[in-house]
C-alpha cells in the first residue's frame, strides 16, 4: 500500500524508498535556492558575555544536510538558534518579532518563571500572533545548561530551538578551560506533520529492521531452536514487534550536532590536558541517543541544568528535553571522536575533539540494536534476568502465553492472578524512614481500549538500569541511581499526596495518552499552591517516554535519601515504575507531557492547574 503525502510538503512511500539508494528526494527540493549547509550564526558559539537583553526574529527558509533540503524556522537568521547567555539574578527582557504568517512561541525549557511567561500557547498564553511581537520579561532564578524551543506547531522539529547557558551568581563549582555546547537533533526534509500522518496510517512506517529468518538462525544459535521459536511466537501473539525500538529511525532521519551532519564534522578545538565542558542538549523530536567519546572517560557534573555529585562513566543516555553537561580532559594531541548513536542503532550524530580544526578520528561501529523483552512488556524480571539490550531473549517463556494485559492476544488470560501487583505499591527507591503514605489520588489500572494496548502487571524500578541495549557493553554507563545532588531541597515537606499516572498507548493505531485518555478527553490535574505532591509514573507502554513537568522541578526519588537530583525531564522506561516529588510554589496553568514530539501532538498531554 502506497501512502502518500501532501503535495510539495513531504515523501510518498515509494519516494522515501527510493530515496534510500539516493535517487528520490523529498518534493521540498523545490525549495529556493541552495544555501550553505552550515548556519548563519555559529549555533554552539558561547557568547562572552552574559546579556539581559534580547531581540530574537523568527523566520523561516530552506535547510540543506547533504543533498536533502527541508524548511527550516530560524531565529535571527540561524537553525538551530543561537545560543543565549544569561546570568543568575538578572532581570530578563526579551522581545520576540514573529515575521511569519502563522503563530510562534518559545518556551524556556526547565526555566523557573511565572506561567504567564513560560511559552505554551493554549496553556499560559495567547502565543506570538503571526507578523506580531511579544515580550517576555522574568527574573532568573537559577544556573546551568538548558534550552528554548518553539511550542507551536511542531516548528521545533525544523529547527526552532537553541542553547541557554547560565552563569551562576556565585563562584562557579568546577574550572575548566574550554566550554562548548553541543546540541544533539534530528532532522529530516519531510514535513513533521506528514511523519505524524505516516505513523497514523501505519506504525511501523518506518521501520525497516524487523527480524528475518536469518536473524532466527543467530538467536537458536544463541539460546536454542524451539527458545528462539517461542521468543518469535509470543511476539507474533502479541501482535507487537520486538524490534520496536524508535518510532522514526535513521531511514529518514539525519541526526545532527550543532546543526552539523556527520560528514561535516562539528569540531571543537583544545590543547592537551585542557579540562573541556561539554553541554550536551537533547533537543531532537524523537531520538534517544547514547553518547560517548571512544576512549575517554568523563565526568557527568550536571544534570538538567542542577550540579550533581561528578560521576565518572564511559556513556549515558540522553532523551529528547535532557541536558547533562560533563567533564573531559583529552591528553593525547590527536583527533578524539564524539558519538552519540541513536537508540535504535539506524544513525549517529558525530564530531570531534581536536588540538586543530579538519582533523578526524576513527568512527566506531554502532552497537548491535536492542531487542524488546518481558520487561519492557510489564512483565518484570520474568525470564531470570535475560531480558536486557542487545542479547535479551524470552528463553523460558513457553508457557507465558497468558498475557492479561495485552489487547488483542486470544486465550492470553492465565496470568489475570498477578494482577494482585497493584499499581500504587511505592517505587522500590521510596527511602525506607518515608514518613507514612500519603493520600494517594489513584484511578486504577487504566482499561485496555482503543487507545491503551497493555497494562504493565509487575511494572518494576529501572533506575539502576542504563536502558535497553547498553547493558554489558563493556562500558560503564551513567544509570538514575547514580546521580545525587550536592545539597538537599530547599523543601523536605513530606508529599500530603501521591498522583499516579500511567503513560499508555496504542502503537499500532498511534494513539498516546495517560490513564488511556488522549489530552482532549482528559480533566486538569489540580494541586494547591505551596502542596507538595509526590507523582509516580507508570509505563504501560514498550516505549520510553521523557515527561517534562513545566514550572517545577521534579526531585527524582532515586534512592539517594535527601540528596534527590533535581530534573525537569525524567525518562521513564518501559515497563518500569518511578516517583518524584514536586513542590508547587507558583500558581497557574502548567503542561505535562511526554516530549517525544508525536507522542505529545496525539494526546500524551496534560495540564496542571496551580491555585
Amino acid at each position: 500500500m502506497i501512502m502518500r503525502s501532501r503535495p510539495g510538503t513531504g515523501l510518498s512511500r515509494r519516494h522515501f524508498v527510493t530515496g534510500l539508494t539516493g535517487l528520490g528526494l523529498s518534493a521540498c527540493t523545490r525549495a529556493p535556492a541552495p544555501f550553505p549547509a552550515s548556519p548563519l550564526v555559529d549555533a554552539s558559539a558561547i557568547p562572552a558575555t552574559a546579556t539581559s537583553r534580547h531581540t530574537l526574529t523568527v523566520d523561516t527558509r530552506p535547510w540543506q544536510i547533504g543533498s536533502r533540503i527541508g524548511r527550516a524556522f530560524t531565529v535571527n537568521g540561524s537553525a538551530p538558534a543561537p545560543t543565549l547567555r544569561w546570568r543568575e539574578g538578572d532581570d530578563m527582557v526579551l522581545e520576540v518579532q514573529n515575521r511569519l504568517s502563522e503563530p510562534t512561541s518559545i518556551h524556556w525549557h526547565g526555566i523557573r518563571l511565572p506561567a504567564n511567561m513560560d511559552g505554551v500557547p493554549g496553556i499560559s498564553f495567547g502565543g506570538v500572533p503571526a507578523k506580531g511581537a511579544f515580550t517576555y520579561r522574568f527574573p532568573v532564578r537559577q544556573s546551568g545548561t538548558y534550552w528554548y524551543h518553539s511550542h507551536s506547531g511542531m516548528q521545533e522539529a525544523q529547527g526552532l530551538f537553541g542553547a541557554l547557558v547560565i552563569d551562576p551568581i556565585s563562584k562557579p563549582i568546577h574550572t575548566y578551560e574550554r566550554d562548548y555546547v553541543l546540541v544533539l537533533s534530528d532532522w529530516s526534509d519531510v514535513a513533521p506533520h506528514d511523519i505524524m500522518s505516516n505513523l497514523k496510517q501505519q506504525d511501523d512506517y518506518y521501520n525497516f529492521r524487523q527480524r528475518t529468518v536469518a536473524s532466527l538462525f543467530g538467536e537458536a544459535k544463541e539460546k536454542g531452536l524451539g527458545n528462539a521459536l517461542d521468543d518469535r511466537l509470543t511476539w507474533s501473539r502479541m501482535r507487537m514487534a520486538a524490534t520496536d525500538i524508535s518510532d522514526v529511525s535513521g531511514v529518514i532521519y539525519s541526526y545532527l550536532i550543532n546543526g552539523e551532519a556527520p560528514d561535516s564534522n562539528w569540531t571543537g578545538v583544545f590543547t592537551p590536558g585542557e579540562r573541556i565542558r561539554l553541554r550536551v542538549i537533547n533537543a531532537s523530536a524523537m531520538t534517544l541517543f547514547d553518547f560517548r567519546i571512544p576512549g575517554l572517560t568523563f565526568s557527568v557534573i550536571s544534570a538538567d541544568g542542577s550540579d550533581v555529585d561528578p560521576v565518572t562513566v564511559e556513556e549515558f543516555r540522553i532523551s529528547p528535553a535532557e541536558t547533562y553537561d560533563i567533564i573531559v580532559q583529552p591528553t593525547d594531541g590527536r583527533a578524539w571522536t564524539i558519538f552519540a548513536q541513536s537508540e535504535d542503532r539506524t544513525g549517529y550524530a558525530r564530531g570531534t575533539l581536536a588540538p586543530k580544526k579538519g582533523m578526524k578520528g576513527a568512527i566506531p561501529p554502532m552497537d548491535p540494536r536492542p531487542v524488546r523483552s518481558m520487561v519492557d512488556m510489564g512483565m518484570g524480571h520474568m525470564d531470570m534476568g535475560h531480558m536486557h539490550g542487545s542479547e535479551c531473549g524470552m528463553s523460558g517463556m513457553s508457557g507465558m502465553s497468558g498475557m492479561s494485559g495485552m489487547s488483542g492476544m486470544s486465550g492470553m488470560s492465565g496470568m489475570s492472578g498477578m494482577s494482585g501487583m497493584s499499581s500504587t505499591d511505592k517505587p522500590a527507591s521510596t527511602p525506607k524512614e518515608a514518613p507514612p503514605a500519603p493520600v494517594i489520588d489513584d484511578p486504577g489500572p487504566p482499561p485496555k481500549n482503543v487507545e491503551n494496548q497493555i497494562v504493565a502487571v509487575n511494572p518494576i524500578d529501572r533506575l539502576g538500569e542504563p536502558g535497553d541495549g547498553l547493558e554489558h557493553n563493556g562500558r560503564k554507563v551513567l544509570t538514575y541511581a547514580m546521580l545525587r545532588a550536592l545539597r538537599p531541597a530547599p523543601d523536605q515537606r513530606p508529599p500530603s499526596r501521591e498522583i499516579i499516572m500511567h503513560l499508555t498507548g496504542n502503537m499500532m493505531r498511534y494513539i498516546w495518552g495517560f490513564d488511556a485518555k488522549k489530552f482532549s478527553e482528559s480533566s486538569p490535574i489540580h494541586i494547591k499552591l505551596n502542596e507538595r505532591v509526590r507523582i509516580t509514573l507508570i509505563n504501560d507502554t514498550m516505549m520510553e517516554h521523557p515527561i517534562h513537568l513545566h514550572g517545577f522541578w521534579s526531585e527524582l526519588e532515586n534512592g539517594q535519601g535527601e540528596l534527590r537530583p533535581n530534573k525537569h525531564t525524567i525518562l521513564s522506561q518501559p515497563g518500569s515504575k518511578l516517583s518524584y516529588l514536586v513542590t508547587a510554589d507558583t500558581p497557574g496553568m502548567w503542561a505535562f507531557h511526554c516530549h517525544l514530539m508525536y507522542h505529545m501532538h496525539l494526546g500524551m498531554f496534560r495540564t496542571v492547574v496551580v491555585s
